[in-house]
């Protein structure tokens, strides 16, 4: 009896070990191609809507960059409890959903929780959200990396030697305390300074941690344009857009543009990055603008 209880405790962890493995060595990334629908754009829209409303996510706000293409930013309880377990975790309390008329067809995809859970750096587990996504909208294919990357290395995740990391983040204004830092992001966005409009806000449950998705408008980091140049792959990264505004107690950050870019883009090209090389810069300075900053 008891080489069989050992036998068994062994085996356990055998099977435990590989699974560990497993885990590390899955390769994420940043999509999820729901489904490639011959549904109009407006139709689809209306179903997916319902979908996300019946897996119990709201809509926080909508975006539409451009002809062909519509973006849905979703929240729920959860991810806004979560975001409060992470430094800067509230990037996190938030994913989108795209459609994006493309070949005669309406691809529809979505941010995988998982990659961004990791990308930046939070605390906690990402299959729930994932599974109920899955569940409601659909899951093809994961894309935007064809090698994909393991959770090990998005959570050091950075474009290239010298390019930044998550903790390289752009403080965009500092203030007196948190309410007067949400009043001055929210009246520089009502007013449109640097070309900016509010999409949606998403407040962190627990913490005072309030994330804004903006769009872009004007400038060398506009979104449509900057957009033309780097979304250019069968498989449309519609879901990189909108940019985000974090208010953090009484700062206002944003995450670098050349991370920002690349997490949704990991395998632009060198050439085609230099296309867009004062995007960065233009999305920073649109954004301090916005936030009140100098």
């Amino acid at each position: 009896m008891r080489s069989v209880h050992l036998a068994a405790v062994l085996l356990s962890l055998l099977l435990t070990s590989f699974s560990l493995m497993a885990q590390d060595a899955e390769r994420l990334r940043p999509f999820v191609l729901a489904e490639t629908s011959q549904t109009p754009l407006e139709a689809k829209l209306q179903s997916v809507q319902a979908a996300l409303g019946q897996a119990g996510f709201s809509i926080a706000g909508e975006y539409v960059p451009y002809a062909g293409a519509h973006i849905l930013i979703i929240t729920d309880e959860s991810l806004r409890k979560q975001a409060a377990g992470s430094p800067l975790g509230g990037y996190g309390a938030a994913l989108r959903v795209s459609l994006t008329e493309q070949g005669g067809a309406v691809q529809v995809s979505y941010t995988d929780p998982r990659w961004m859970g990791n990308v930046y750096r939070m605390a906690g587990d990402f299959k729930t959200v994932s599974d109920r996504l899955q569940a409601a909208l659909g899951r093809e294919k994961t894309f935007g990396s064809e090698g994909g990357r393991t959770v090990e290395n998005l959570r050091e995740y950075h474009y290239m030697m010298f390019m930044p990391y998550f903790d390289d983040q752009v403080e965009l204004a500092s203030y007196d305390s948190h309410q007067a830092a949400l009043d001055a992001v929210e009246a520089g966005l009502a007013a449109g300074k640097g070309g900016v409009t509010l999409i949606s806000r998403v407040d962190v449950i627990g913490k005072e941690e309030s994330l804004f998705n903006v769009a872009v408008k004007q400038g060398t980091g506009a979104d449509a344009p900057v957009m033309q140049i780097i979304d250019q792959a069968e498989m449309r990264h519609t879901a990189h857009l909108p940019y985000d505004l974090l208010v953090s107690g009484g700062k206002v950050y944003m995450l670098h543009g050349k991370f920002r870019i690349a997490q949704s883009f990991p395998d632009l090209t060198m050439t085609t990055f230099m296309k867009i090389s004062d995007a960065p810069d233009g999305i920073e300075q649109a954004l301090k603008l916005a936030a009140g900053g100098r």
